[in-house]
């Protein structure tokens, strides 16, 4: 992968994980790296499993795409955060 392949994983990771906080009501636990590197796995397994429905590839934006990711990173939110919870 190239710096500008991680870069960008990065920066979509950082949007998506935002995204999946603000689906959650209620505050959360965690902070704001937790949040990004949820944001970055769920980026990267919503990519892998849009491919695999084949809907990663449409004209335009890929909204199927995108609503994978974020509810994958609201559920990585939610889980840690509950995991946080119970300590």
């Amino acid at each position: 992968m190239e710096i500008s392949g991680i870069i960008s994983a990065i920066v979509i990771g950082v949007i998506i994980g935002v995204l999946g906080r603000l689906v959650i009501p209620g505050r959360q636990r965690i902070g704001i790296l937790w949040t990004i590197l949820v944001g970055i796995a769920a980026a990267l397994v919503g990519t892998a499993i849009a491919g695999a429905l084949d809907v990663a590839d449409t004209d335009g934006v890929d909204w199927v795409e995108w609503l994978i990711q974020i509810g994958l990173a609201a559920l990585g939110v939610a889980a840690l955060d509950r995991a946080r919870a119970r300590r």
